[in-house]
């Protein structure tokens, strides 16, 4: 796809969806990676519901160390896999406390250091507690991205490489935001809605699932 059909496609959604952004509440970037990270196999709605009642009771990584990781797992069960995360999290405030003084890192290669913190989460840390344009590739960037046709890869990191290298930078972070909501409300994994999509026009799957299969057709029956 050609740069230009990327900045297209990005300003279609951003139309039909102005109101897009991070949906993980949070207040600061402690927040935020802890939020993140707990986002993993679960919904936005769980972890929001989660750490509505968690931060207001632990705000520091000083607060959770506090906590054994029995304690810390009675906090997050509702969340999967939340022993896993509940270990993760603690070695990672203590990482935070050890290394940077109490703050979040605000550099890729020195936050995926931290336990249970790969790419995807410290893209979502950096774009949206710090600001730095980064694309986090998660389930629903993946999906529609390759769909779309914005990239062709199926390993993670090499769609994060393709849509940084056709998106401009400064639209980087929206660009996440975009096509996590798309993936959620119109490119659905089982069944995607491409009936209503607004970008049908630009996508490879709606054209192979459209003309590839009249033209099928019409080779069949020699039309």
């Amino acid at each position: 796809m050609e740069k230009k059909n990327y900045i297209k496609v990005i300003e279609i959604l951003k139309l039909q969806y102005p109101d897009v952004k991070c949906e993980l509440i949070h207040s600061n970037p402690f927040e935020l990676l802890i939020a993140t990270m707990l986002s993993a196999q679960s919904t936005d709605k769980t972890v929001n519901k989660v750490t509505g009642s968690l931060f207001k009771k632990f705000k520091t990584p000083v607060d959770f160390l506090a906590l054994s990781q029995e304690e810390l797992e009675k906090e997050i069960k509702e969340i999967g896999i939340y022993r896993n995360k509940a270990k993760n999290i603690l070695l990672t405030c203590n990482r935070i406390i050890k290394e940077y003084g109490g703050m979040v890192p605000n550099s890729l290669n020195e936050l995926i250091t931290l336990p249970g913190v790969g790419r995807k989460t410290a893209n979502v840390v950096l774009s949206n507690a710090f600001g730095i344009p980064a694309i986090a590739v998660d389930t629903h960037v993946f999906r529609v991205s390759n769909r779309i046709g914005l990239a062709k890869s199926n390993k993670v990191d090499e769609v994060e490489k393709q849509l940084m290298s056709g998106i401009p930078e400064l639209m980087w972070t929206l660009a996440h935001h975009l096509l996590i909501r798309h993936g959620r409300e119109i490119c659905n994994a089982r069944k995607p809605k491409c009936e209503i999509c607004v970008i049908s026009d630009h996508c490879n799957f709606c054209y192979e699932n459209t003309f590839g299969k009249y033209n099928n057709l019409c080779l069949q029956n020699q039309l």
